[in-house]
């Protein structure tokens, strides 16, 4: 079993950064693909961007160049830094975890086996 937990969630102006992280507690992690998915309010939930065990990650076309994605496997977390921020990005920010790495189908919420509770953020203009 995994939990996880978001916090860094808030408010920021439209070309602001926000960092989000992602504790994550129980089973290691280390050997699980990690994924941010957003879900903005009578949308559906959708990918932000992805890491594997290994390091490589892979983004959502509307964030690529602006979000990077990183893991500390000594700490067990995983962030998600914010930059440039646009009105566009606000949504409630979801952590999670898929312990079979390397998925081709990362940006599909099925593929992960954990969420945690999600962490509000909000871009004004």
């Amino acid at each position: 079993q995994v939990q996880l937990v978001e916090s860094g969630g808030g408010l920021v102006q439209a070309g602001g950064s926000l960092k989000l992280s992602c504790a994550a507690s129980g089973r290691t992690i280390s050997s699980y693909a990690m994924g941010w998915f957003r879900q903005a309010p009578g949308k559906e939930r959708s990918f932000v961007a992805r890491i594997t065990s290994r390091g490589t990650t892979d983004y959502t076309n509307s964030v690529k160049g602006r979000f990077t994605i990183s893991r500390d496997n000594a700490k067990s977390t995983v962030d998600l830094q914010m930059n440039s921020l646009k009105p566009e990005d606000t949504a409630v920010y979801y952590c999670a975890a898929d312990p079979q790495d390397y998925r081709s189908a990362y940006y599909r919420t099925t593929t992960y086996a954990y969420w945690g509770q999600g962490t509000q953020v909000t871009v004004s203009s």
